[in-house]
């Protein structure tokens, strides 16, 4: 098969949408599928091909829904005359898939719609977004989502939408099976005896790094260290700013106390052995779709202690993996942990290393059998044969 993968941003960029995207393509490929990936321009993307994936690259940013510049049209065009089995749109409400909505109709090629999350849903900025979306839902041949109770799939059910399937996010077995080669602490000069707590996500001010710095000094733990890994932008210096006692705290920990925290961004690599040697997940994210972060962690062994955005608690139970803090919601469906009770959880956690190693071994044996992408690019690849095939 011809395969498109249309997302906003691709490799050399980072972020969970990037990731999904390039586990799914790359497979592909293995599979002997053709795939070509219709991304956004980077400027430190200097190539046209990657492990066996075209990538066409469009100066577009934001979300456009009308093309106006000469790029939008570019790629409007292209989605019209190129050749193709399917087309997959990634993620809703940014301009890959919403240049795309006034001409799914003209589309030669199988149209799925992987929306994950509408993360936008319950703004007001995004109203008539919604409810015209109510109508360009139905154009597409497949709508797959990847939880069964969020606000993506529910608004599909909402308006009577007949083509639904559900697939999961996942962990790759070839990244998380082999030993670890780096050994963390020791590059990071963390010693062997501290209880290493670890949070994963792009510092964009949504990701509960400022939750998961206060639980970590407010918790009972005496020895530890808060790693914290991220992309390259100065998300804590301006938490600090702005938190002038998140900072007075960050320095009192380091001079009196054994409590540390260590931030930066680090390859791929090292932060896949840092799931691997650290004792505990700490995820109070404020907004999420299906956060790979707790796949990842189930692949890893590693429990966490998750906010209830997105779907987590579903990973929660699917895995077997983690558990989930109390949380409230406001009005645009924001996720804000209870510090004082995720505190409660996270203290019971540090202190009872046999029910960690239960929720370990737990999550490993159901993430192998289950959520792996070696087993979801294949869940993919029958999707895509049954639309092009007809069954």
């Amino acid at each position: 098969m011809k395969i498109i993968h249309c997302v906003e941003s691709y490799s050399p960029a980072v972020g969970g949408m990037q990731e999904v995207v390039k586990q799914l393509s790359e497979r592909l490929v293995r599979m002997g599928h053709e795939v070509e990936v219709f991304t956004r321009a980077h400027e430190d993307r200097n190539f046209t091909q990657l492990n066996g994936v075209q990538i066409r690259s469009f100066a577009i940013d934001g979300n456009p829904r009308v093309a106006v510049t000469e790029e939008e049209k570019r790629y409007v065009y292209t989605l019209l005359t190129v050749q193709a089995d399917v087309i997959t749109f990634f993620a809703a409400q940014q301009w890959a898939t919403d240049l795309a909505l006034p001409i799914l109709h003209q589309l030669k090629a199988k149209k799925v719609s992987v929306p994950t999350g509408y993360s936008g849903l319950y703004k007001e900025e995004f109203k008539t977004y919604f409810e015209d979306m109510r109508t360009y839902i139905h154009g597409y041949d497949m709508n797959v989502y990847l939880s069964n109770d969020y606000r993506d799939i529910n608004f599909a059910r909402e308006n009577k939408v007949k083509h639904i399937t559900l697939i999961p996010n996942g962990a790759a077995a070839d990244e998380f099976l082999p030993d670890a080669t780096l050994d963390v602490r020791k590059e990071l000069g963390i010693p062997k005896e501290d209880f290493l707590i670890l949070h994963v996500g792009s510092y964009t001010g949504d990701k509960g790094h400022r939750e998961a710095v206060d639980m970590f000094f407010r918790s009972n733990i005496k020895k530890g260290t808060l790693l914290m890994i991220g992309n390259k932008y100065g998300y804590f210096k301006r938490q600090y700013i702005k938190h002038p006692f998140l900072g007075f705290r960050y320095v009192y920990h380091r001079l009196f106390t054994r409590k540390r925290i260590v931030f930066g961004f680090y390859s791929r690599p090292f932060t896949v052995a840092a799931y691997k040697q650290a004792d505990l997940f700490l995820f109070p994210s404020n907004i999420e779709c299906s956060p790979i972060v707790l796949f990842e962690c189930a692949a890893a062994g590693l429990p966490f202690l998750s906010s209830d955005a997105g779907n987590s608690e579903e990973i929660s139970r699917w895995t077997g993996g983690g558990k989930i803090m109390p949380c409230s919601k406001n009005e645009s469906g924001y996720t804000y942990v209870n510090i004082k009770k995720g505190t409660i959880l996270l203290n019971e956690l540090y202190a009872n290393a046999a029910e960690r190693k239960k929720m370990s071994d737990t999550a490993f044996e159901n993430w192998k059998q289950k959520f792996s992408w070696e087993v979801i690019a294949k869940e993919y690849e029958s999707l895509y044969q049954q639309l092009v095939s007809g069954t």
